[in-house]
């Protein structure tokens, strides 16, 4: 059963639930560990979109990638879009998406169906009655 979530922008909360993007970035570190659903943030500008396709195309074993990436109408916003499992919290991790300074390491990373939702800082209880 998963009780926590985090919030994460678009289109970044999408590479991570596609299984792409390995490593959730964040400026502090976390101890815990276990099922997390994954977020989508409410918020995201043209800017953040084109910033994500830059850094794709910047990093040649991320390039195909683009050619995957939906539009930014429709990337879903402001609910449950994943699940994945938090199993570390690192300050080094192999993958190009890792900038640290803590890196926080997912697997088993998957869609689920959209579920709108209220996001929040850090890992959130999720609200009672979400399905995953």
């Amino acid at each position: 059963m998963i009780s926590k979530a985090i919030s994460i922008r678009q289109p970044w909360a999408w590479l991570i639930t596609m299984g792409y993007k390995p490593v959730e970035n964040r400026t502090w570190e976390t101890l815990w560990r276990g099922p997390v659903a994954i977020h989508a943030s409410q918020m995201m500008t043209r800017d953040d979109y084109d910033a994500c396709v830059l850094f794709l195309l910047s990093h040649p074993a991320l390039r195909h990638i683009v050619d995957a990436l939906p539009t930014p109408q429709d990337l879903q916003r402001g609910g449950i879009v994943g699940k994945a499992h938090l199993v570390a919290c690192s300050r080094a991790h192999e993958s190009p998406f890792f900038t640290g300074p803590f890196g926080h390491v997912l697997q088993g990373a998957e869609p689920a169906p959209f579920q709108p939702c209220k996001g929040a800082l850090g890992y959130f209880k999720l609200p009672q009655g979400t399905l995953l």
